[in-house]
């Protein structure tokens, strides 16, 4: 589903567009996106995904556009640097599943597309762990591969890595699993 979708999804449940919540917003001095996440969540009723479009295109409408290659170099910075090999191997191998995969950055995580639907994210969460979550619907959890829970409601399933060789064989039939159920 497109952008603009979502938009209208999100329209015709709160009777405002992007711009109309931008403006309240600005009413309301909301300037973070923790803030915004939690305003929309809690005033509109918005599930985490809508709540994180809305609030990113608040934040971002007063920046220049950033690329992909950009927004991915800002969630692998700083002390997340040395995830960077790490999720350039789960790219190279998820970019071998097909043409129509795609990478789709945020500014919480990087999706991870299969002709316009999420099929999984990565999330350099902190210094110490690297988190992938999935959407394997059906799967039971077990072992490593752990329900998602709160942690993001947009996959079903999540697997902390902690150390780079923990990207195996597992992890990316895991992954080739849930981009063959999209």
């Amino acid at each position: 589903m497109t952008y603009q979708a979502h938009f209208e999804l999100i329209r015709v449940k709160t009777g405002n567009t992007p711009d109309d919540f931008r403006a309240l917003a600005a009413e309301r001095g909301l300037t973070t996106f923790r803030d915004l996440k939690a305003w929309l969540k809690t005033e509109y009723d918005l599930g985490d995904g809508h709540a994180n479009l809305i609030a990113n295109h608040i934040v971002a409408a007063d920046q220049p556009p950033l690329s992909t290659d950009e927004k991915v170099a800002a969630r692998f910075s700083g002390t997340k640097a040395h995830w960077r090999g790490a999720y350039d191997t789960i790219i190279a191998e998820a970019g071998r599943f097909g043409a129509d995969f795609k990478v789709m950055p945020t500014t919480t995580y990087i999706s991870l597309v299969r002709g316009g639907k999420k099929f999984a994210i990565v999330d350099p969460a902190t210094a110490g762990r690297l988190d992938v979550g999935l959407k394997l619907k059906g799967i039971e959890p077990a072992g490593r591969l752990t329900a998602a829970g709160k942690w993001n409601n947009m996959v079903t399933h999540r697997v902390r890595i902690g150390h780079p060789d923990e990207i195996d064989a597992e992890l990316l039939g895991w992954l080739r699993q849930a981009y063959d159920a999209v």
